[in-house]
């Protein structure tokens, strides 16, 4: 039998060529690492961004079930004027679809909140949100939203992959495919909801076309955030080691030939890093290390508010200790959906995330992360300034409002506009596409480069829109 594991020099020239050209693809393999291309041999390897980031990492307060805009951020004090009068004929309501039915002639419903203007930059906040509302000069409020989905499954799938149509991929993981990893003891994309499942479930944070790698990971509610951390009693980390690498090498085995699938890569990647998280994950989620005046802050002292603070107590911690995103859900199950009695859902729920999101920037602000955290908050759209049932509000998608503040946003601006009843986005109004190729370049990612060909297509997030919002920027 032939044997290839040793060279057969016959002389010295042969020999330094040889050995040049290994040093040559060692130097080469190094080029392409810091390049971006060593994805194709580790696809969680970390890449270059197409331009300097404003940002390292994301933390999105996803409000599920869609806030109301007008009872929040966007007073129309015509609504008082005109209160449950139909909606004027100059304000072309005629093609208006509603989830639920309601009609311009419903009546207009006028906000039961007090605005007021708050900090230098005078932005308008409700008494429903005191405590972000003390935060006034770091945020930057877009009133100018609009997407395409009458449903809650289809609009949280929309804000969160582009498209109303399930099986795309993620906006978190698309970011894990353009950036790749920051750190490999911890994941990368993290989800967080509170005590119900998110409507749609994994197709809001899976990885679509994209490969299996990319898709983001779940923590649960409570003291374990993440099952299974903690070794068997009595099992050695040398046994540990010794079974992963069994287990490497049986998924390896069972995997050649079977390039395409992308899932049993993404499995033997799992497997090492749930060995990695064992030593950094506990830690990491440990909220024992944190000051009572650092829960208090996030609300972690009350009932009201320890469920959502805990979370996003937890998410400061994951961004950092390097995880580039992090969504962490209030309302799971569509909680802020108001189609009747508004003022006692509306007043659970702004109790329930007011103080948690204001400790959040106030904590990042004191550690000096706000700079380089992107917090959004938001849902999958708006409410009508119509009622509904009398005390609520339909589903509404022609002109809501999100906030931004920290990495790379101006601090204490409104962003767009939408009419005097808050009806429809009228200056500037902010397409999906527009908010995520915003979010992209925020973190140093050019949209349109930002491709993976699927189908005999270059697809992209945005698909064929999109203009990054730079009047936002600083």
């Amino acid at each position: 039998m032939k044997n290839n594991h040793h060279w057969r020099v016959t002389n010295r020239r042969e020999f330094f060529t040889r050995a040049g050209s290994g040093l040559a693809g060692i130097a080469l393999a190094s080029m392409l690492a810091e390049d971006g291309y060593a994805a194709a041999v580790d696809p969680l390897a970390p890449k270059q961004p197409h331009h300097p980031p404003l940002a390292k990492n994301v933390i999105w307060c996803f409000m599920e079930g869609g806030p109301s805009q007008v009872d929040l951020f966007d007073p129309k004090p015509l609504l008082e004027k005109l209160a449950f009068k139909p909606v004027p004929p100059s304000f072309h309501t005629e093609n208006l679809i509603t989830a639920q039915g309601a009609k311009p002639s419903d009546g207009l419903f006028p906000a039961r909140r007090v605005f007021t203007q708050h900090g230098q930059s005078g932005l308008w906040v409700s008494d429903w949100l005191p405590h972000i509302a003390e935060m006034a000069d770091d945020l930057a409020v877009i009133r100018s939203c609009q997407s395409d989905a009458l449903n809650h499954v289809g609009g949280v799938c929309q804000m969160n992959t582009g498209t109303i149509l399930a099986g795309r991929p993620s906006l978190g993981s698309w970011v894990m495919y353009g950036l790749g990893s920051a750190k490999r003891d911890l994941p990368t994309f993290v989800v967080m909801q509170d005590d119900k499942e998110i409507l749609g479930g994994v197709q809001n944070y899976g990885s679509g076309f994209l490969p299996a790698n990319y898709q983001g990971t779940l923590f649960r509610q409570g003291d374990t955030p993440i099952l299974n951390l903690k070794p068997p009693a009595g099992t050695t980390d040398a046994q540990q080691r010794g079974k992963l690498e069994f287990l490497k090498a049986l998924n390896e085995w069972y995997a050649r030939n079977k390039e395409d699938d992308t899932e049993l890569d993404a499995r033997t990647r799992s497997y090492e890093l749930a060995y990695q998280m064992q030593s950094s994950g506990p830690e990491a989620v440990d909220l024992s290390k944190e000051s009572d005046a650092t829960k208090n802050l996030y609300g972690m002292d009350e009932p009201e508010t320890k469920a959502y603070g805990t979370n996003l107590l937890l998410a400061r911690r994951l961004v950092e200790r390097g995880v580039r995103f992090v969504e962490v859900y209030s309302g799971s199950g569509s909680r802020w959906d108001a189609h009747s009695d508004i003022e006692n859902n509306h007043t659970q729920n702004c109790k329930a995330s007011d103080k948690p999101v204001a400790g959040l920037l106030k904590d990042l602000k004191a550690r000096g992360m706000l700079k380089d955290t992107l917090v959004v908050w938001g849902g999958e759209f708006g409410r009508t300034p119509m009622s509904q049932s009398g005390d609520g509000r339909d589903h509404h998608i022609k002109g809501f409002s999100f906030l931004v503040a920290g990495g790379g946003v101006k601090r204490g601006i409104s962003y767009g506009s939408t009419d005097e009843l808050g009806y429809a986005a009228q200056e500037n109004p902010v397409a999906v596409a527009d908010f995520h190729a915003t979010m992209l370049h925020l973190l140093g990612i050019d949209h349109k480069r930002l491709t993976v060909k699927f189908q005999g297509l270059d697809a992209r997030l945005t698909g064929i829109s999109g203009n990054v919002i730079r009047d936002i920027l600083i």
